[in-house]
């Protein structure tokens, strides 16, 4: 669970950057967009040639 607690005299601004690092560090929407139902066609190209990169290189 992703959680910012804004400091004294901090903006809203820097918080929700703060927020926003710590949700992409977390891996929170890779996540999301990995358990969606619908993939798009250009998402599924994408996954495809990172699985043959991936499998290239391990080979």
């Amino acid at each position: 669970m992703t959680q910012v607690l804004l400091g004294e005299n901090e903006g809203i601004d820097s918080a929700l950057r703060r927020f926003k690092r710590q949700v992409s560090n977390a891996g929170i929407l890779a996540d999301v967009r990995y358990h969606r139902h619908f993939e798009t066609p250009i998402e599924k190209r994408k996954r495809k040639a990172v699985a043959a990169r991936r499998k290239r290189t391990f080979k």
